[in-house]
């Protein structure tokens, strides 16, 4: 496969599970989120959106590198199964959270998905240290949304 396709399925691949969230969340987002009580340090909804794109398109980047490194690894099926299972963990936490309103379920998921970010990073930066460093802002934003969650499920 050339490195244009690959960089084009790479970046699709976290932006199409992106969308797949946003449809779990969208009918929510505007309604019975706005009723729940939230802490101080919550911030405005549009910045979710902002965020979450631009992590995506990290996390694109990211595996592409990785993709573009890995063809002759032995150990590249562990490295593409981390990868894959957080981002169904990522879809799941949209969906427990705003399309089933499960907030402690979604909690449990939100930490499940840090620790499988936290191998992924590791596992990544085995293979490139920048497609490691890439995903520190990802890990970063859920160590905060983690804390949201977790203040969002005291608070109800």
């Amino acid at each position: 496969m050339n490195k244009i396709l690959k960089f084009i399925i790479s970046i699709f691949l976290p932006l199409f599970i992106g969308f797949l969230g946003s449809l779990a969340t969208k009918n929510s987002v505007n309604s019975w989120y706005l009723t729940l009580n939230k802490p101080i340090f919550s911030p405005p909804n549009w910045i979710f959106a902002t965020i979450w794109s631009l992590l995506f398109v990290l996390i694109g980047i990211s595996f592409y590198i990785v993709w573009d490194k890995t063809i002759y690894l032995y150990f590249k099926n562990i490295v593409y199964l981390i990868f894959f299972a957080q981002l169904i963990f990522n879809l799941l936490w949209s969906v427990l959270f705003f399309a089933f309103k499960k907030l402690i379920l979604a909690f449990v998921d939100i930490i499940l998905l840090w620790i499988l970010v936290f191998f992924n990073i590791k596992e990544f930066y085995k293979i490139s240290s920048v497609a490691g460093l890439i995903l520190i802002p990802y890990i970063l934003w859920l160590s905060f949304a983690a804390l949201l969650n977790f203040a969002i499920v005291l608070l109800n």
